[in-house]
């Protein structure tokens, strides 16, 4: 397979000294390490198609690749297998203001798109999720991501309009309007068959290239920092703004989180008498100060009113007060950002419970999970979002580790296999499953659904080459 890659790519764009597969072999997560055989660099469609029909006549595995930033273990690869590392293919190859969309490719970062809208001055944005800004925007739509932009407009899954897909027998297919129309605008009336590429983590076909969808930017913006003294308080005022429709955006984040973005390393599991247990963020937009000072106002009389029922909470802080009085806390100023307390904390290891599941049950849910990682000796961070509208959300259990002693290995192992028996007991499902979690809930699901899954990896898929053993297929 490398002699048919260098003559295709050239020798420069092949990697198969040990050295430089190094990086390949693992993520941030406890995942084993397994080495591929070799890596090859595309920047065109035509290579993808090509490398795809080789590799299929071959029976060799292929894991596509583009910043190696996902922490479910999604893009380690199999033994001896071929990664393609599509990062190169970075273009944005059209940005439509009118009918607000970008056809961009897998490489195409987090970054790249607010500094193109910026340059040309286009009054668009996309959402931006919590990963580094030289994350894929592609990669996170394709698995169900969230960003800040969810509460009103979903997981970035909803905002494919269309896909180019390379498919296992090196076929190429466009979905949606795509297929038909020279204006990509959405994934009907034609049969949903983008849904075949969305959340199968690679296992279907290689996305080559996506319409994405954008949203207006509005010129004024107020991001307020709110502390609460329990989770109970900080997720009804969660359902109650939601209903509101006031908000663009609304976190909450527990006590360790805060803490260790000001430096510290390993808060204590259980917080200080006094001290608060949550704080919500939210994250405000408006064409005029009236209109925002009126989206204020009924912020505030939102905790007013569960003030009165018996809840805490603090005075709400403009994040830029915040930021003079801390500036460590600057990483909520502006998206993209690179929360460096969990990249670059020394030990190298970043794990999740990542889940999507009912608002109604998370102040319970959070409680119970922060017992589990106390009870292991993690602070007991989280970070939460709801999304389209309050219909669900995200709760992410987050654990910090040193790769290099197996021991906190281990233990990060463990309170993840605690932490998911507890929301799949809440009705939560985990989101960019890695193996070992599908393992746990495959007896669990509707095993119809399962055999539908296996039918059809099994149409798109017979050699079983791209991504093998992700979702169990």
């Amino acid at each position: 397979m490398r002699e048919f890659l260098e003559k295709l790519l050239g020798p420069a764009n092949v990697l198969h000294a040990k050295d430089d597969l190094e990086e390949y072999r693992e993520d941030y997560t406890e995942a084993e390490p397994c080495d591929p055989s070799v890596v090859a660099f595309v920047t065109e469609v035509e290579q993808v198609q090509s490398v795809v029909r080789e590799a299929g006549k071959r029976g060799v595995p292929i894991t596509p690749r583009m910043a190696g930033t996902n922490v479910g273990g999604l893009t380690i690869p199999a033994e001896g297998g071929l990664v393609l590392d599509m990062s190169r293919m970075n273009r944005v190859i059209d940005v439509n203001v009118e009918d607000m969309y970008a056809v961009i490719e897998p490489g195409v970062t987090q970054q790249d798109m607010k500094d193109l809208l910026r340059e040309r001055n286009m009054p668009l944005t996309l959402g931006y999720s919590l990963a580094p800004p030289h994350t894929s925007v592609l990669v996170n739509a394709l698995m169900g991501g969230l960003t800040n932009r969810s509460l009103k407009y979903g997981d970035q899954s909803d905002w494919i309009a269309g896909l180019e897909v390379v498919l296992p027998d090196g076929s190429l297919v466009r979905t949606g309007a795509w297929a038909l129309s020279e204006v990509p605008f959405g994934r009907v009336p034609f049969p949903d068959l983008t849904g075949l590429f969305v959340a199968w983590q690679g296992t279907t076909g290689i996305v080559t290239k996506c319409v994405f969808q954008l949203w207006p930017e509005h010129p004024i913006r107020r991001r307020l920092f709110i502390l609460c003294y329990s989770a109970t308080g900080c997720y009804k005022a969660v359902r109650r703004l939601c209903k509101k429709e006031i908000c663009d955006d609304i976190g909450g984040i527990s006590w360790p989180s805060a803490k260790m973005m000001m430096g510290v390393k390993k808060p204590h599991p259980t917080p200080r008498e006094g001290e608060p247990v949550f704080f919500l963020y939210t994250d405000m937009t408006a064409e005029t100060e009236e209109e925002i000072r009126a989206k204020v106002a009924i912020l505030e009389s939102v905790l007013d009113q569960l003030a009165s029922s018996g809840e805490k909470y603090e005075e709400p802080l403009d994040v830029e007060t915040l930021i003079k009085v801390n500036p460590d806390l600057s990483g909520f100023a502006d998206f993209p950002t690179d929360l460096t307390f969990l990249t670059d904390h020394g030990g190298g290891g970043l794990s999740w419970m990542g889940t999507y599941g009912p608002l109604s049950r998370f102040e319970d849910t959070a409680d119970a999970g922060m017992e589990i990682m106390a009870r292991h000796g993690f602070p007991p961070l989280i970070v939460s979002r709801p999304m389209r509208g309050g219909h669900f959300g995200v709760l992410r259990f987050i654990s910090t580790f040193d790769k290099k002693d197996d021991e906190q290995v281990e233990a990060v192992r463990a309170v993840n296999r605690d932490l998911l028996e507890l929301i799949v007991s809440r009705g939560f499902i985990m989101y960019k499953t890695p193996i070992w979690a599908w393992r746990e809930l495959e007896p669990k699901i509707d095993q119809r659904m399962l055999e539908l899954m296996k039918s059809v990896k099994n149409l798109l898929d017979p050699g079983g080459v791209l991504n093998p053993g992700k979702l169990g297929l």
